[in-house]
């Protein structure tokens, strides 16, 4: 049971580092691109930059669970 509360623990701490993770990468793109990221999507329904935006969110997904994986 200890062993559990471990784990269970650990996988709180590393979902917390995950969602602040991606916090900080979608300010960071929301501040360096030059158009507002929430009219382009909402209402011009710019496919593109949804595909931009998804594919920084995989690429840090692979990034976390490789490094949760190496711990």
């Amino acid at each position: 049971m200890d062993s559990l509360v471990k784990h269970v623990v650990a996988s709180l701490i590393f979902t917390g580092i995950g969602i602040a993770v991606f916090g900080v990468a979608f300010l960071i793109i929301r501040a360096i691109t030059p158009f507002s990221l929430r009219k382009e999507l909402e209402e011009d329904q710019n496919t593109s930059v949804g595909i931009v935006i998804g594919s920084v969110i995989l690429g840090l997904s692979i990034i976390i669970a490789a490094a949760i994986h190496g711990s």
